[in-house]
């Protein structure tokens, strides 16, 4: 009975659920096996053999790895600065409340905000190259190339890892830096054989969330990226809607499993991480 109270009562999470992830991920994966006549074929994957794609889920790989790492890093340095600060204090309160925005600052506004600050008319751009005398685009415009990406997926990859980092050092108790002390280890021993050991299972939770998130970022890449597929998910974009007009649902399919193969992944080594984070902050 009480088995089935609690079955109601998740009702709606598990509709949820159903409808927003399970329901989409069996169509995709179905479409990537239908054939153009109604029947089922493998041949959409065949578009893996085409120039550029394998190119293209190589640019994503190593944009979401650089990004999640310099941002899980800076965000970690973030969450160790905010442990001087007072709990209930201002500076606490305002870097929440900026992580909090900007972690869901993305798409065609941040990028319009990078092209208006750093595009060849950009702000800073002229600021550099009237005051300085320094071109930045003096080796061609990177802005506009998965190099450009790097610095826009920072903008709310930093954030969302204080987010996700700040609450696991936050449980770090003094208990575990007095026993240290008690024992005659510095406060640099602490961080290395205890601190360190403790938090790196969430810091590599918080990695691993911050690599999905920027694999999966479409919004602001189509708009800074207006020529080519450079990264995957704009080679889902060209697959459903190509110069021709005739977009192939089968093959932006097959892109989307290749995807999905990536992003399974991540997710299960991000269940694997936080459960080992668990076992330690409890």
């Amino acid at each position: 009975m009480n088995n089935l109270r609690n079955t109601l009562r998740l009702s709606p999470f598990i509709v949820y659920v159903v409808l927003l992830f399970a329901l989409p991920t069996m169509l995709v994966v179905a479409s990537a096996f239908e054939g153009g006549t109604g029947g089922w074929t493998l041949s959409n994957f065949s578009v893996y053999a085409q120039p550029g794609v394998i190119r293209a889920f190589w640019n994503s790989c190593w944009l979401s790895l650089l990004t999640s790492f310099v941002g899980a890093c800076l965000g970690a340095i973030v969450c160790f600065a905010l442990l001087g600060c007072s709990e209930n204090g201002m500076v606490r309160r305002l870097v929440d409340a900026a992580a909090s925005t900007l972690s869901q600052f993305g798409g065609v506004m941040l990028a319009f905000a990078f092209i208006a600050t750093l595009g060849s008319q950009g702000m800073i751009t002229l600021i550099l190259k009237n005051l300085l005398k320094l071109d930045i685009y003096s080796n061609g415009m990177w802005l506009y190339t998965p190099q450009g990406l790097i610095l826009p997926y920072l903008f709310f990859q930093i954030p969302l890892m204080i987010i996700t980092f700040f609450p696991a050092m936050a449980r770090l108790t003094s208990n575990l830096a007095e026993a240290v002390a008690s024992l005659g280890g510095s406060r640099l021993t602490y961080w290395r054989c205890v601190g360190f050991q403790v938090l790196f299972p969430s810091f590599m939770g918080g990695f691993l969330l911050l690599f999905a998130n920027a694999f999966s970022a479409y919004a602001t890449a189509a708009a800074l990226i207006t020529q080519g597929s450079q990264i995957a998910p704009l080679q889902v974009r060209a697959a459903l809607i190509s110069e021709t007009g005739l977009g192939s649902s089968g093959q932006a399919g097959a892109f989307a499993v290749g995807m999905l193969a990536i992003m399974s992944l991540v997710v299960i080594l991000y269940a694997l991480a936080e459960r080992k984070a668990a076992s330690w902050l409890k």
